[in-house]
């Protein structure tokens, strides 16, 4: 049993290195092990590319082996065609001994199918070997095919004596320069960024990559009356269409080269949005302002995590931040800075 986790374990790690690129597919690891020594590793590299069970058996040397190896992977191998063939002939093609899976795959395509293709085949299957620490690896996916939403982050720096912005909504900078370079990292890790009206019309954020490598995200802006367009307009580095960029509102929709308005009802707005991002296979948001957004979220149970720079600078006044929910997570100093690391209750 502790060689089978040390196997699962590795495969989990070899699945983060998909982290950003894979999305709206799963991040899945695979290793594959003959008399306790690892032969094939693979991960899934990036979406429409082959899976990670195919890059491990790929890198097999003797192919020999496979017929009394143990392949190990994170998540449940798909059974259907897609951009690629399914996993599960390509296990029973190559006459794998024994498959282990820490997770079902919920994505009703699959869902069982696969590892029942599996021993349908005489192959022996364990499935649920570090269940939790699988669904906590995919939370992203596994949300966006349970709750049909996107997996929502709520990201702010508060000030140590409980304010997110000045009175004037100036915001810059309450957190130091490592903080906000690991703000570029997690924006290169999900589909997309997101932010309020206030947010755009006062910080003008670009908020693209620049301090980490990685692609950049999807930008949304909520701007429910268009007043960014009539008030500053092309002037805001949101619409500058040097990425994807959608825009909800309550007057129109139209699209051009990377902007799109979609308009929504005032009375399900929220719920209209997260219908369209799903619609969209925008799987994952952080959102980074501003605080009426993010307390209307919270108010309607719309998010799944919540991360906090909490510093030593002070405002006296201005903008107080949202009321914490949820379950302390992680916390984690950098140089000054206090991480502090929310969960849901209830989330996966």
């Amino acid at each position: 049993m502790e060689k089978d986790i040390l196997y699962m374990n590795r495969a989990m790690e070899l699945a983060l290195s998909g982290r950003g690129v894979v999305s709206p597919n799963p991040m899945v690891g695979c290793v594959i092990v003959h008399q306790d020594q690892i032969i094939g590793e693979g991960y899934h590299t990036r979406f429409g590319e082959p899976h990670a069970e195919v890059n491990a058996i790929h890198a097999v040397k003797d192919k020999t082996l496979l017929k009394e190896a143990t392949l190990y992977v994170s998540l449940e191998p798909c059974s259907h065609f897609g951009k690629t063939p399914p996993c599960a002939d390509y296990i029973i093609k190559n006459e794998l001994k024994k498959v282990v899976v820490a997770n079902l795959d919920t994505n009703p395509l699959v869902s069982g199918k696969g590892l029942q293709k599996i021993r349908n085949a005489g192959i022996e299957v364990q499935v649920g070997l570090m269940e939790k620490e699988g669904k906590n690896l995919n939370k992203r996916f596994f949300t966006f095919m349970q709750q049909m939403r996107p997996f929502i982050i709520l990201k702010w720096a508060e000030t140590a004596d409980g304010f997110i912005a000045r009175e004037n909504y100036d915001s810059q900078w309450i957190s130091n320069s490592l903080s906000r370079k690991l703000v570029h990292k997690w924006r290169s890790e999900e589909d997309a960024v997101m932010v309020g009206t206030n947010t755009a019309f006062y910080d003008n954020p670009k908020l693209n990559v620049r301090d980490w490598t990685g692609r950049n995200p999807i930008r949304i802006v909520i701007d429910r009356n268009l007043r960014l367009l009539t008030t500053k307009g092309q002037e805001l580095n949101l619409f500058d269409r040097s990425q994807p960029t959608i825009c909800y509102n309550l007057i129109k929709d139209e699209v051009s080269p990377n902007v799109e308005f979609v308009k929504l009802k005032e009375k399900s707005f929220l719920i209209q949005m997260m219908e369209n991002l799903y619609a969209k296979r925008i799987q994952s948001v952080v959102v980074e302002g501003g605080s009426a957004l993010m307390n209307a979220l919270l108010e309607n149970n719309l998010w799944d995590e919540i991360r906090v720079f909490r510093t030593t600078h002070c405002f006296e006044k201005g903008v107080k931040a949202p009321p914490i929910k949820g379950l302390l997570f992680d916390r984690d100093n950098l140089q000054g800075d206090e991480l502090w690391i929310y969960r849901r209750e209830g989330s996966l």
